[in-house]
Order: C-alpha cells, then structure tokens, then sequence
C-alpha cells in the first residue's frame, strides 16, 4: 500500500512540476536570480558534509518553486530564498528521520504561512514534502 501511495504522490508532483515548464519563456522577461550557497571558512562543500544539501540552481531552482506553488500559493507566497532555505533545512532534519509519518509531521511544523500558521495539513505536506526530496534532496 505505501509503494503505491508513493508512486500516486512522486506523480502528482512531477505532473505538477513539468506543467510550470510547458510555457515558452517571454521574450522580454528577466532572468530569474539564482542564490548562491555562502561558503563558510571551511570552503565549498562544506555545508555538505554537514548534511545541508546545496540550494537549487537554474532549472530545478525554478521547478521546485512552481511545484510548491502549484501545491498551495502561500507555501513560498512570493518569498522564494526562504522556501528554498525550508526545504534544505527539511533535508538535514529528515536525514535522519526515516518513518515518513514523521518527516509529513516536520514538514507540517516547517512550512507554514499567513493562513497556516499550523501547516498546510498532511495532504499538502506529504506533497511538499516529495517536492523537497525530489529538487532539494533526492538521496535522503
């Protein structure tokens, strides 16, 4: 039963994320900034090892963002560095968490919003929770 529930939410996501990437991009529109990671005195790859996974770039920086919006417009509700910031902070929790009940409940209390002070509920969150591992952290 949990390997088809997997499978139903992994395609609900990539359905949500390849539907942000069917348009043709505008001609006049600017190109979306992309965060860097700061680097700490350790050097690069440091914030790796600690288990903080590198923040999205380009392409997968873009459909994590639309997935997420997709999913409920107030999860990153026009604050993109601090979705992203949420989601690297759900990989280094849940790499060490490995029931999924447990991760949905981590990512209830993660992500939150103006309307949601409590969570998005276990629907959405399982969702967001796909969307982290698939563009943020897809080992964990």
């Amino acid at each position: 039963m949990r390997t088809h529930e997997a499978a139903t939410l992994l395609a609900a996501v990539t359905l949500l994320a390849l539907a942000g990437c069917t348009s043709e991009p505008e001609a006049d529109a600017e190109p979306t900034p992309v965060a860097t990671v700061p680097t700490t005195p350790a050097g690069p790859g440091a914030t790796e090892a600690a288990g903080i996974p590198p923040a999205p770039t380009g392409e997968k920086r873009a459909i994590y963002l639309a997935t997420l919006t997709g999913i409920d417009p107030e999860i990153v509700n026009g604050k993109d560095d601090q979705a992203i910031s949420r989601g690297r902070d759900q990989c280094t929790a849940m790499k060490d968490e490995k029931d999924p009940t447990k991760r949905v409940a981590q990512v209830e209390q993660r992500f939150i919003g103006p309307n949601h002070p409590n969570g998005f509920g276990p629907t959405k969150s399982a969702l967001i929770l796909a969307t982290v591992q698939a563009n943020i952290c897809p080992t964990y």
